[in-house]
């Protein structure tokens, strides 16, 4: 309600504004008047039907006997009364003034003045045209005695005495020939004249004209036609132009403003008188209508409150004590519904306070859950036993063991059910015991599915007002050990296929050298020990070639060349190679889509060193048994290689991928390690592990071409 009225009373302002802008500023009136005079009639309809409606309302509470109804009615008349009295007195005062105020703008003596005054500046600016003009024509008639040679002096000579402000001679083709300027320019460039006022020259002998330009104002321009006094009568034109002085012009162009606006109001005097006589009508109307409207609304507020107040009697009565009702007044009968307000509230507090409370423990309660979800580290929470309370998606992921579904069980219970949680379950408790402010940092080493992992712990031991309890917080850092160590790897590596590859060639030269020389000349057991001797040197040189070629591949692998390439075809290529061998070779090739973005020589040496190691591992195997198979995983191909050895020990597994960590005799430790750095580089990872069924397992994961 109180939003339509604050509306109305914009529109009263609005058509009231244009009112009082209508004597001088015509536009503006013609422009909006109508539009705002529309609208302002259907906002007094609107307002009508809105007093209408709130009349009948107020009927109807008075039908049903609604409380305070009938203080409402009388209030309302109340302020009618006092609304519509003064403002029909104004109103008949308005209409009367008004009528008489037009009629005295149109007073015969000021449109008499205006008259005079425009005639009297256009008679200024005549006379100083016909002046300017005889000037022209005598020059004319000077120069018409005189050689053209000596124009361009003449011109510049009567400039001087200010006889014009600017002069110029042209052709009758309008070409200027001499020009002369009292301006600062050092090439004055005249103001050219149009053919018209060059063909009126040449046929009435001269022409003059008051120009009005946007850099210049007005400008008096006087051309007369020059005829020399020679034998071929040769014909120019002089041009002699005088800007008019700013005051004149100004003073000219008010005159003719107010006299044109004049005029408009006179012939718009009987127009105005209705118009006016309307917007009077229908302010006078809106404004009624508003203050009508206005007094319902104000007495509704008043009873309202005495309503309110009897609602929340009976309420009380009936041993409801959750009501609150507005206070809307600032007077006796607000202070009131506040004091009662205050009574209930009194009575309602505790339930209040209590779902309070309820409330915030919930709300805590999720934000600490949300926080913990999404952080990146493990976070256990336990209680006073070590018995497991709470738990993070991230300590699930990083222990890679349910614990969700193991809600308050220990911590013994835990490291019992899962023998690779031993470790991981001591440390903390072995800290929590041995520190003496309740605060503890440490990094432990554990073995897990995927092999070693480094945990970075931190764990607190909460207050007992809290509830008591203990919180541990880890990170696996893991990934990032392991890649500082293959970093320093990378560096020795590269350091001992430096220093190692250069001597080799000269030692299995000078063997062999020294087998070619003295072969001849020793016989029996002589020759057979130099020939083992020379043998064994140039085979351990073989040797150590062979592991600086690993160490070098391992430290610097060639730059990849990348092409589509379909993993099954290169998988069953490298398997024509074994055809021989006693190991059994079964294939599952399950994936529907192959293509990766690979180099084939890099990863066909990848799957001859799992194939070799595989195959080393079933050398005591009675039924040796090779599985490659291959299944496709979101956008990425997953290779697996199983086979049914001895599989790895607890200790090599956690290290399998280090650099020179074998199990082999020969072996110089660096084929898986060549094998992670190979997959690593083609966007994969690997990972490896004992099969349940025991031998090993080795599992790729490359993305497809494309897909990631």
């Amino acid at each position: 309600m109180k939003y339509i009225i604050a509306i109305s009373v914009l529109a009263g302002s609005a058509l009231l504004y244009l009112l009082s802008s209508n004597s001088v500023n015509t536009e503006l009136f013609s422009a909006n008047y109508y539009a705002v005079l529309v609208l302002t009639g259907s906002l007094a309809i609107a307002l009508a039907g809105l007093v209408a409606y709130q009349f009948w309302r107020l009927r109807q509470k008075i039908k049903r006997k609604v409380f305070g109804a009938r203080l409402t009615l009388r209030l309302t008349l109340f302020f009618i009364g006092i609304a519509i009295v003064p403002g029909i007195l104004v109103y008949a005062v308005s209409v009367d003034f008004l009528g008489k105020s037009i009629e005295s703008w149109f007073d015969v003596r000021v449109e008499k003045a205006l008259e005079g005054g425009l005639n009297l500046g256009k008679n200024s600016l005549d006379n100083s045209l016909k002046e300017l003009t005889k000037k022209t024509q005598f020059i004319a008639l000077l120069l018409a005695e005189k050689p053209p040679s000596g124009y361009e002096h003449d011109l510049q000579r009567l400039v001087e005495e200010g006889t014009t402000q600017e002069a110029a001679i042209f052709s009758l083709a309008g070409k200027p020939l001499a020009v002369a300027s009292n301006g600062k320019s050092a090439l004055p460039q005249p103001t050219l004249p149009d053919s018209y006022m060059l063909s009126e020259a040449i046929n009435k002998g001269s022409y003059s004209v008051i120009d009005s330009t946007i850099n210049k104002g007005l400008t008096l321009r006087a051309l007369a036609l020059i005829t020399l006094n020679t034998p071929n009568t040769q014909r120019f034109i002089v041009q002699f132009t005088q800007p008019v002085a700013k005051q004149i012009e100004t003073d000219a162009e008010t005159v003719q403003s107010v006299y044109r606006d004049y005029q408009e109001l006179v012939l718009s005097r009987l127009g105005l008188k209705r118009l006016y006589g309307i917007t009077l009508t229908l302010s006078l109307l809106v404004v009624l209508l508003t203050a009508v409207s206005a007094a319902f609304f104000i007495s509704e507020k008043l009873g309202s409150s005495l309503e309110s107040l009897a609602e929340g009697t009976r309420a009380v009565a009936q041993g409801n004590f959750t009501g609150q009702y507005p206070i809307r007044s600032s007077d006796e009968l607000g202070a009131l519904t506040g004091l009662f307000n205050q009574m209930i509230r009194q009575l309602s507090d505790a339930k209040t306070a209590s779902e309070v409370q309820q409330r915030q423990v919930e709300s805590a309660k999720a934000y600490l859950e949300s926080v913990l979800t999404h952080l990146s580290s493990g976070v256990i929470g336990l209680d006073e036993a070590f018995g497991l309370r709470s738990v993070n998606t991230s300590a699930a992921q990083i222990l890679a063991v349910p614990l969700y579904e193991m809600q308050r069980i220990s911590l013994a219970q835990l490291a019992e059910k899962y023998s690779l949680l031993d470790s991981f379950c001591h440390a903390i408790k072995e800290a929590f015991a041995e520190t003496t402010n309740g605060e503890w940092r440490r990094q432990i080493q554990r073995l897990s599915k995927q092999g070693n992992q480094i945990l970075l712990m931190r764990g607190t031991q909460l207050p007992k007002v809290s509830g008591g309890g203990y919180v541990v917080v880890f990170d696996d850092i893991s990934h990032l050990l392991q890649t500082e160590r293959q970093a320093a790897w990378g560096e020795v590596a590269r350091r001992l296929a430096h220093e190692i590859k250069n001597p080799l060639t000269p030692i299995q030269l000078s063997a062999e050298r020294l087998q070619h020389k003295l072969s001849s000349r020793l016989e029996g057991a002589d020759a057979e020990f130099l020939r083992r001797a020379t043998q064994t040197i140039v085979n351990q040189v073989g040797a150590m070639k062979n592991m600086v070629s690993d160490f070098a591949n391992y430290a610097r692998g060639p730059a990849l060349k990348l092409v589509p390439l379909d993993a099954h075809e290169l998988i069953q290529e490298v398997l024509s190679l074994y055809e021989a061998h006693a190991a059994v070779i079964e294939l599952d090739l399950q994936a529907r889509s192959v293509m990766v973005s690979a180099d084939a020589t890099r990863l066909r040496q990848v799957l001859h060193n799992l194939l070799q190691n595989a195959q080393d591992a079933l050398l005591d195997a009675s039924a040796p048994l090779i599985r490659i198979s291959s299944r496709n995983q979101a956008d990425q191909i997953v290779l697996q290689i199983e086979d049914n050895g001895t599989g790895f020990a607890t200790d090599v597994l956690a290290k399998a991928f280090e650099p020179y960590m074998t199990t082999k005799v020969k072996g110089t430790g660096l084929g898986l390690a060549i094998v992670k750095k190979i997959v690593e580089e083609h966007n994969g990872h690997i990972d490896i592990e004992n099969g349940q069924s025991g031998g090993a397992s080795v599992t790729i994961y490359l993305p497809l071409a494309g897909g990631a």
